[in-house]
């Protein structure tokens, strides 16, 4: 009996492809989830066989889900109603995916590949190319995964990223602000160039977007943006350095 898991935000979605399963599938157990944060939990306690997963969903998109997984010995397939760069990624990384609307014959392909393999077959070498390619700092481009999209965005037109415990707002020169579901620490990763600069715990900012400096016990910057940013004293000797200031 294969323990199948199915998350979606979408109701109809799910539904659909959870009648397909039981209609065209034999011996399978399905458990359906809208909630990435509650499926991380299945994951984690009912270790499923096979996970169906969205890859836009709005609380936490499918990739930063997939990252927080602990147990990855499954078999996954993405599901996705578009997203060209988000299927790339996924081609590159040899992981299953489906377009939705879910196509009968498509999925009974996939069933079919997933009972030829192992339970989870090489996903953690499969997982670890997917978020490299999705992560790949060797362009201007930075890859974000927020909102249930894949941003890629242009280094010079982020101003600052600001932290909000296990959330970090980035800021760009568009005036459009992304909400990403994790910390800092996390997302600075993905921000590997000379330009940005760790200026406090709370902000990452982008070298070339600093308008002011005032002057203080840390001190603080004005962006381009008007927006503030606090300056740790452990880190003030460090930013003169870059910005070559007078202590």
């Amino acid at each position: 009996m294969l323990q199948i898991l199915l998350v979606d935000d979408e109701k109809d979605a799910l539904e659909a492809l959870e009648w397909k399963l039981n209609n065209y599938i034999d011996n399978v157990e399905i458990t359906t989830c809208n909630s990435p944060i509650e499926a991380i939990k299945i994951i984690n306690e009912q270790k499923p066989d096979v996970v169906f997963l969205d890859i836009q969903m709005p609380e936490m998109d499918g990739f930063t889900m997939i990252e927080k997984v602990e147990n990855r010995d499954f078999n996954l397939i993405f599901t996705t109603a578009h997203d060209e760069f988000a299927l790339k990624a996924i081609k590159v990384s040899a992981i299953d995916y489906l377009l939705k609307p879910v196509d009968k014959d498509e999925l009974l392909a996939s069933m079919d590949k997933i009972k030829k393999s192992k339970k989870g077959d090489l996903l953690e070498n499969k997982l670890q190319l997917l978020l490299n390619n999705l992560n790949d700092n060797n362009h201007d481009k930075i890859n974000i995964s927020a909102d249930g999209k894949v941003y890629l965005l242009d280094k010079d037109d982020v101003i600052m990223l600001k932290s909000d415990k296990s959330y970090t707002t980035i800021f760009l020169t568009s005036e459009q602000q992304i909400l990403v579901s994790k910390t800092l620490k996390e997302v600075e990763k993905k921000f590997q160039f000379s330009e940005f600069f760790r200026v406090h715990n709370s902000y990452l900012i982008n070298l070339n977007h600093i308008k002011e400096y005032l002057k203080g016990l840390g001190g603080e910057l004005i962006m381009t943006n008007g927006l503030t940013a606090s300056i740790s004293r452990n880190r003030k000797a460090e930013l003169f350095k870059k910005l070559y200031l007078d202590k």
